[in-house]
């Protein structure tokens, strides 16, 4: 390779480097974190310096943007430094959204084409707009020495770049500081065109002192499968498994069944892509001695049965083993009293509350500090579990819960540890949830009642209702008409011939109440039981 390319090689990386450097109550596992992520080892190489807090969570997240690929791709060409000392005075529109040196290189690329930056339309290049893996996969493999257009099709560039070592971050529409770190990392530890291992090459031009070194130990990879969505891998791209009879138990598989699961053992080297989370992993101290790396609590196991890289024959075994992933909603347990049984992500049990309606929870106060409710992170479900029956309310306060089959679901605060259900049966009132079996609390359904306005009239004689039912009002008169609670537990809006207003009441009392316009005359009365 001659040392022309190699130069230029050497200073795109560093400037993918530079470019990364901006301007301006459960444990799933006790032991310290088990695995080091990619922005872990590009800041030990130098190669991420972070911000005023360095290489934290705040900095992977932030965006990598269109100018960022441009300059790439103009180092690339080995005409950054032309462009950043342009002084034409034609740019694009939007260039003041830049600083003063990225506005030349604007004004260089407006001026230039042919060099395929062309902007977005209208005489704008939306400088700040976010860049995708595509891109950023188009930029690495021309570091690596192989060339849009002659060695691959640009429409065809991450099943090319895949095919190099390329992949954990394709399929992202816009990349983040976190994707950028795991695709360098997986540049570092490919090949050039020429064969050349490009960590060598950069040492080599000097971008990386000898002494650099990739972990040499396991790795975890992102594997995206057609059916099963993302789903982690061992570093030959082996599927991993969570078994559903570790929530209370990890030690549960032993004997013939690490025969057909053999345990997955990351050891101390465990390297992980920079969008997972250190803290998610952990090691398992098996009572035969043996260790096995954990997630989320979850220890990992291979499927004997998988012969090559993205088999995925252990799915949903015995309705007991499933692929392991970072995006699930719920994940179940499994033991001999209880059954089968929903937990979250990290194995923590999920219960409801028989005193609910679909749709609607009736623990607050005291009774949610206890029993806080669950919102999911995630969206994927194990096989089995129907998609159609997870879902979502709103609460009074305006908090987001999720719900199963309609039903709210919740924590208990006295589960502590991976695979806890201590809330099972509590008040005779509160139970895990299997998804198969389950169909729907005791409680009473909330009837509705109605309140026809008619001839300046709520009707005759008190309503008696049951606590939490539907109340709705509807206005049959040609003049508009209310309902307003003389205690203030609530107020209808002035309502036109037609129009009807639903009210709940949950609290037992009687609740008198007044049309605002015709006070003097127009009353009614709710009885609640």
């Amino acid at each position: 390779m001659n040392g022309k390319r190699l130069g230029r090689l050497g200073l795109l990386l560093a400037l993918c480097f530079a470019m990364l450097v901006p301007a301006g109550v459960y444990a799933a596992d006790a032991a310290a974190p088990a695995a080091t992520t990619d922005a872990d080892t590009a800041a030990k190489l130098g190669l991420l310096l972070g911000d005023g807090n360095g290489v934290d969570a705040a900095y992977l997240a932030k965006s990598a943007t269109r100018i960022q690929a441009a300059i790439i791709s103009l180092r690339l060409q080995g005409r950054l430094t032309e462009a950043t000392a342009y002084q034409g005075t034609g740019n694009f529109a939007d260039a003041g959204s830049v600083g003063k040196s990225n506005q030349a290189v604007l004004a260089f690329l407006k001026a230039h084409p042919e060099l395929g930056w062309n902007g977005t339309g209208g005489n704008t290049f939306m400088p700040l707009a976010n860049i995708s893996s595509q891109q950023l996969y188009k930029v690495l493999l021309e570091a690596l020495g192989y060339r849009s257009g002659t060695d691959f099709d640009y429409a065809k560039t991450e099943s090319y770049a895949a095919g190099k070592g390329l992949d954990q971050i394709a399929g992202a529409a816009s990349i983040t500081n976190a994707h950028i770190a795991t695709a360098l990392i997986e540049a570092l530890a490919a090949n050039a065109s020429d064969g050349m291992p490009y960590m060598a090459m950069l040492q080599a031009s000097g971008v990386l002192p000898a002494s650099a070194a990739l972990p040499g130990g396991e790795r975890i990879r992102l594997h995206r499968d057609a059916k099963l969505g993302t789903l982690f891998a061992d570093k030959a791209g082996r599927t991993l498994y969570f078994f559903t009879k570790d929530a209370p138990d990890p030690n549960s598989c032993t004997g013939d069944c690490l025969k057909s699961w053999p345990i997955y053992d990351g050891g101390e080297d465990l390297q992980i892509p920079a969008t997972l989370n250190a803290a998610d992993f952990g090691v398992l101290q098996r009572t035969d001695g043996t260790t096995q790396t954990t997630y989320k609590g979850w220890p990992l196991y291979y499927f004997a049965k998988d012969q090559k890289a993205g088999d995925t024959l252990g799915e949903a075994v015995g309705g007991v083993w499933f692929v392991a992933k970072q995006s699930y909603a719920a994940m179940l347990g499994t033991s001999a009293t209880l059954g089968n049984y929903l937990t979250d992500a990290a194995g923590r049990t999920l219960y409801y509350f028989d005193k609910d309606t679909q749709g609607k929870s009736n623990c607050a106060g005291d009774c949610l500090a206890n029993w806080p409710a669950y919102t999911a992170s995630g969206s994927d479900l194990p096989t089995g579990v129907n998609a159609a029956d997870w879902g979502t309310i709103t609460r009074a306060d305006g908090s987001k819960q999720s719900t199963f089959k309609g039903y709210p679901l919740y924590y208990f605060v006295k589960d502590v540890k991976h695979g806890d259900a201590l809330g099972q049966n509590v008040g005779g009132v509160w139970f895990v949830v299997d998804p198969v079996k389950f169909a729907g609390t005791t409680a009473p359904v909330p009837k509705t009642y109605h309140i026809d306005i008619k001839n300046y009239s709520f009707g005759s004689g008190p309503l008696t209702v049951e606590a939490g039912s539907s109340i709705v009002f509807t206005n049959f008169d040609d003049m508009k008409h209310n309902a307003v609670a003389v205690n203030g537990a609530f107020a209808l809006p002035l309502l036109a011939k037609g129009d009807s207003y639903t009210i709940t009441l949950d609290k037992p009392g009687t609740y008198d109440y007044y049309c605002e316009p015709h006070k003097a005359f127009m009353t009614g009365q709710i009885i609640v039981k």
